[in-house]
């Protein structure tokens, strides 16, 4: 017969009795425990949570003024939103969180965010029709970086100096 006392304890075991047996261990435990309880719950509340935008027809292609621009802010019954950039428009209705009314981006709505975006400034939105002359090479490149990211997500139309 085998004597009991040099049986070891299974690892497992050997780790639950490390954690319980001390505080600091306990504590580090619990605090993971409740870690993961949080971020499992705001996952699951999340998502009711988000706006459904509904789905609006395309716009006919065509050219825009500034002024006629300017009616699309997000505030009409609609809530179409379009922005200029680098003399493009772009619908960008679907990221109205962003460029919608109360938005961080809310600013260039209805406008000219060239200027905007060259410059890191959103409240550089133009109110008129922005030639973009003066900008300097590296403020002209970050004005073509955002455009061609604006062109692969939203639909284009031109803008127009009339």
């Amino acid at each position: 017969m085998a004597d009991d006392s040099s049986v070891k304890p299974g690892l497992f075991t050997s780790i639950f009795f490390e954690i319980i047996t001390s505080p600091l261990n306990l504590a580090l435990v619990l605090l993971i425990v409740f870690l993961v309880y949080k971020i499992i719950k705001s996952r699951q509340s999340d998502e009711p949570v988000r706006e459904q935008i509904p789905e609006l027809p395309k716009m006919k292609k065509r050219d825009f003024t500034v002024e006629e621009l300017r009616k699309y802010d997000g505030n009409q019954e609609d809530g179409r939103i379009l922005v200029a950039v680098n003399g493009n428009i772009y619908d960008v209705t679907r990221g109205k969180r962003f460029y919608g009314p109360g938005g961080p981006y809310a600013a260039f709505g209805g406008k000219d965010a060239s200027r905007g975006l060259a410059t890191f400034s959103v409240s550089a939105a133009g109110e008129g029709y922005d030639d973009l002359s003066d900008l300097s090479t590296v403020e002209m490149d970050s004005v073509r970086e955002w455009e061609s990211q604006f062109k692969g997500e939203f639909y284009l139309f031109m803008l127009t100096n009339r």
